[in-house]
């Protein structure tokens, strides 16, 4: 077994898990226990539309599983998962764990180009000059991309226009409400954090990726762990060794 931490990383909004494939066996093949789940609030679904706190439930679910184990976790999120994995974290930290004479826990949290919120903040009111014009919220609360090509344009804008636009042809419907959702629990205060900045992204502004930066450092009183780099807002695909570098480097910092 690994004495590694494992890497478990989840998808931003309207992606699934397989967007990620291509960093799979990079990772796989250094001998680190990866994996990349779900969200609950991508994909339409007859029942009412599922909230942040369903997809936080969920990330807490699967990561308890390997922490009961007694291993240690470096938790990533990529754009909008960066507010459900700080919500996420309650109870599952290797600090509170270790109080209550457990083994495992969360060790660091990774935030891929990710959104960060405040204590009380969500993605609709805490993101400024969010492009949005792509999007289109239809009546059963689930949004889709209403316009590929400016999709491409704004979320894949590294990658051949004819690659991009294929991306963004496979992207899901998300659930609306989620982006309402507010932070009750903002988890990055109790662990080590990393941040990919990408500074040429179209979709998470830097503007809006220093917010997030800032406000970690605030409510934790330290600093984050930031790599800056020329990426666009998928760095997986437009710069895969780039993105696995730093996925790797995560697990190799662990907490400390």
């Amino acid at each position: 077994m690994s004495s590694k931490p494992t890497l478990i990383l989840v998808p931003g909004s309207f992606a699934t898990p397989d967007f990620y494939n291509n960093i799979q066996s990079p990772i796989l093949s250094q001998s680190i226990d990866f994996h990349v789940l779900s969200l609950k609030t991508v994909g339409r679904k007859p029942s009412p539309p599922p909230t942040m706190y369903d997809d936080a439930a969920h990330i807490a679910s699967e990561v308890a599983k390997h922490v009961e184990e007694g291993k240690e976790v470096v938790l990533v999120g990529h754009s909008y998962a960066g507010i459900p994995i700080s919500q996420s974290t309650k109870g599952l930290t290797r600090g509170e764990r270790e109080k209550e004479g457990k083994k495992g826990g969360i060790v660091r949290l990774g935030y891929m180009t990710a959104v960060v919120v405040p204590e009380g903040g969500s993605s609709m009111n805490s993101m400024e000059d969010m492009n949005m014009d792509h999007i289109e919220i239809g009546e059963d609360g689930f949004a889709s991309i209403k316009d590929f090509e400016k999709n491409a344009e704004v979320v894949f804008n590294h990658l051949p226009y004819e690659e991009g636009l294929a991306w963004a042809k496979r992207f899901s419907q998300h659930s609306i409400i989620s982006f309402a959702n507010e932070l009750t629990h903002p988890g990055y205060k109790d662990v080590p954090t990393s941040y990919m900045f990408c500074e040429d992204d179209k979709c998470v502004s830097p503007r809006n990726q220093q917010a997030g930066i800032d406000r970690i450092e605030s409510a934790s009183g330290n600093k984050v762990d930031v790599t800056r780099g020329n990426w666009d807002h998928v760095p997986t695909l437009s710069d895969t060794q780039g993105a696995v570098d730093w996925l790797v480097g995560l697990v190799e910092k662990g907490g400390n």
